[in-house]
């Protein structure tokens, strides 16, 4: 019990590590702290204290004394691995985070956002107005879309479809690979403009740019036409009105025979599983940060009905994770 209610204590540890750099240093194997303290600006001893922790925490193990390296579990904290978590880390960190969090008590007596709480402002509203924060946010948004992208196209296949709208789409990773995986599909990149900052880039280096466009707009009010709507980690963030308003303008806009992918966590009816771990963690953030949730089969059914699309499939987890496929078609 100690260990889980120190857990806000872990999650800093690691925010301080990412955040002076102390993973990058470690990339090509261990090294002295003295060597790291100076790499980083930091205090020596303090520094050494904080490799202890990591140690502790299992990331980090010293050989030699005062010689420290990254363990296998460690790694994803670099910047260049391929599953990084880095970005996601400077985000939960981030005092703007940490202090929106500490007003969950806030959330659990009103149902309202503790972000809003605390900040004056929804977390969007905020992240357009702090470009640096907006930026890490991005990051942190592709670092968890390219842990379960590859396993979209296999979970689902887009053979036959022409052109696909990946709505609220970021930077375009999620539609990389499916274009990558599907030949001669067309897609649509669909965000704010803060959104798709690096989408473009992100397309060319995959190779891409000449079968997708990028389109910026309000999802609520219109989406782009296709045959293939996909929706990945949006509803979650809004209550069902909001949701039933962007599923209309996916009505609007698909083909009579097209797809709906809504990609979210479903919530179990049981909790004894790490899927069911991984929703509702995923459930308590979305209180805390947009004061949206996660939903269950039967609230899916609920919101696609009302906006004129019925479920026909739901895939397996993704890529190990709580995140599912849900496709609808035009009632």
């Amino acid at each position: 019990m100690s260990r889980k209610a120190f857990g806000y204590a872990s999650s800093q540890i690691l925010y301080a590590a990412v955040r002076l750099g102390v993973p990058d240093l470690l990339a090509e194997g261990p090294a002295p702290v003295t060597r790291l303290a100076e790499s980083t600006g930091s205090d020596r001893h303090a520094l050494y204290r904080l490799l202890r922790a990591l140690v502790v925490l299992g990331v980090a193990e010293e050989g030699e004394p005062g010689w420290f390296g990254l363990t296998e579990q460690g790694q994803p904290l670099r910047a260049d691995h391929p599953w990084s978590m880095r970005s996601s880390l400077l985000l939960l960190g981030d005092p703007d985070t940490w202090r929106a969090w500490g007003a969950l008590t806030h959330s659990v007596r009103t149902g309202e956002a503790a972000w809003d709480h605390v900040h004056g402002s929804p977390l969007f509203a905020h992240l357009a107005r702090h470009p640096e924060l907006s930026a890490v946010f991005n990051r942190a948004m592709r670092e968890g879309t390219e842990r379960i992208a590859p396993a979209l196209p296999m979970a689902y296949d887009f053979t036959g479809a022409q052109t696909v709208v990946d709505v609220g789409g970021g930077n375009g990773s999620l539609l990389a690979a499916v274009l990558a995986a599907t030949p001669g599909l067309k897609g649509i990149l669909f965000d704010t403009a803060e959104g798709v900052t690096g989408a473009a880039e992100e397309l060319r280096r995959a190779g891409l740019a000449d079968r997708c466009s990028i389109e910026t707009g309000d999802f609520f009010e219109a989406v782009p036409e296709g045959d293939v709507m996909l929706v990945k980690g949006v509803l979650h963030d809004w209550d069902d009105r909001r949701c039933v308003a962007l599923l209309h303008s996916c009505r609007r806009s698909i083909a009579a025979d097209g797809r709906l992918l809504v990609l979210e966590p479903v919530m179990p009816s049981g909790l004894g599983t790490p899927e069911a771990a991984g929703a509702v963690m995923s459930d308590i953030a979305m209180l805390v940060y947009t004061g949206g949730r996660e939903r269950g089969m039967t609230e899916f059914r609920d919101l696609f009905a009302a906006a004129g699309f019925g479920l026909a499939e739901v895939t397996a987890p993704l890529g190990g994770s709580a995140i599912r496929a849900l496709v609808a078609i035009p009632a």
